[in-house]
């Protein structure tokens, strides 16, 4: 799928000849702030695919797509040229303004899309964060309720209350309380580190024994599966005790499709898994490919709970996002992509559980079709950060871009676009196992 052309690839280098990693990275220390964390001090000069080369021409190849945002993979044919066409027309009205179809026809599909044959509608904003916050306050318009009620681990934004919500202090939330009020966590169900289902149901009717009354919960928020939180798969009897608590206290059930979306899993959406039908969904990163677009979706009579004007942003629904968005509903279809992401994942997973036997700090491999995970344990169960770190700067070093998460940071996350090709897949697994057989 690399559509570069000699003399563009030649024009690029022209563009940055002489630059190096290190001295770029010099001028943004001195030029931003600390708290913009950088995970790899390389700087991109150009992509395709799941490829990217920096700006002193070293090809990396990528399993981390932007977190989870390049299911399509860096620049599809199909979504350079569906923004091209929109850049030709116009780039911005503020679809609060003065709107544009296509913003309808993407509300439209969403609605068809997502789990349940109730009537749907959806909103568009631009960041995930602002999605989440959106959903808490269309939440809290519809019950007129304040509490919302999240899971520990998990990850829902930067936003102060993105960051209430979130359940992981290092680095998210150290230093930036106090957050709004009205916002409580329950463990995650995690049977590697002794929390059963049970004792994350008998944990939130103690929350409403203790510290909050049902009637006072306008919403609970859950990740199918936790992103920066560990890629913990939620199991589905916790998910259908949920939504039967949520439709005897009348609370509304919100899933964080964010990470989970556009066929990562080997479903759409992840929630399809389950079989279970929340109240509302947000989602964004693979949504528009690259392009900054968020958006919530849900049963009718909820969405419209908030006021005209309520709702909104001066940037929400991008054209030019919104037509990568359409394009990318298109490519996951044409190229059976939900179909791809179950083999790529059983692919990556068989792979995976084979090093078990040769890299005894492997203490878990899970996921949903291709969002998997391999947890780092030493022998006596403890997280293993500095073997993840070690791993990731093997990988980095031979080409290869991992990315960590976990509430330790001792799980390596696998997130390669979609669309990669089979032998770029390979040429990465076999750096991987040198990185962790070293």
């Amino acid at each position: 799928m690399n559509t570069y052309t000699t003399a563009e690839s030649n024009r690029v280098a022209a563009a940055t000849a002489n630059k190096t990693n290190a001295q770029i990275d010099e001028r943004r220390i001195a030029a931003t702030p600390r708290g913009v964390g950088i995970g790899f001090p390389i700087y991109a000069q150009r992509a395709q695919n799941a490829e990217l080369w920096d700006v002193e021409g070293r090809r990396y190849i990528d399993f981390g797509s932007g977190i989870a945002v390049l299911n399509t993979g860096h620049r599809h044919p199909k979504l350079v040229a569906a923004i091209a066409a929109q850049l030709e027309r116009f780039t911005h009205t503020a679809y609060q303004v003065v709107p544009y179809e296509s913003t309808v026809e993407l509300a439209e599909k969403i609605n068809a899309l997502t789990p349940g044959n109730h009537a749907k509608k959806t909103a568009f904003f631009t960041t995930g964060a602002e999605a989440v916050e959106n959903a808490i306050k269309i939440a809290r318009a519809a019950t007129k309720r304040p509490g919302v009620i999240a899971l520990s681990g998990g990850f829902h934004g930067r936003t102060m209350m993105g960051l209430a919500l979130t359940g992981k202090v290092q680095p998210y939330k150290a230093g930036f309380g106090p957050f709004p009020a009205s916002v409580y966590h329950v463990p995650m169900p995690v049977p590697l580190h002794g929390v059963s289902v049970e004792d994350s149901i008998k944990a939130l009717h103690q929350l409403f024994k203790a510290d909050i009354e049902p009637e006072q919960v306008a919403a609970i928020i859950v990740e199918p599966i936790q992103g920066e939180g560990g890629f913990y798969v939620v199991p589905k009897e916790l998910f259908v005790e949920l939504r039967a608590i949520c439709d005897r206290h009348a609370i509304v059930l919100i899933a964080d499709e964010i990470q989970t979306g556009f066929a990562r899993t080997g479903k759409l959406f992840a929630m399809e898994h389950y079989g279970v039908v929340p109240d509302l969904m947000t989602m964004a990163k693979s949504l528009a490919g690259g392009m900054p677009l968020s958006a919530v979706c849900g049963r009718a009579e909820i969405m419209d709970a908030p006021a005209p004007g309520g709702l909104g942003g001066t940037y929400a629904a991008n054209p030019l996002a919104v037509a990568s968005a359409l394009a990318v509903l298109e490519v996951i279809a044409q190229e059976k992509l939900e179909e791809r992401a179950e083999r790529l994942g059983r692919k990556l997973t068989t792979h995976l559980e084979a090093l078990r036997a040769k890299v005894p700090a492997i203490s878990d491999v899970r996921g949903l079709g291709c969002m998997v995970a391999v947890e780092f344990a030493k022998k006596d169960g403890a997280p293993d950060v500095d073997f993840t770190k070690q791993v990731q700067q093997r990988a980095q070093d031979a080409g290869l871009l991992l990315l960590t998460c976990g509430v330790y940071g001792n799980v390596i996350r696998f997130l390669f676009p979609l669309t990669i090709e089979e032998e770029v897949l390979d040429e990465g697994l076999a750096i991987l196992t040198r990185s962790m057989t070293v």
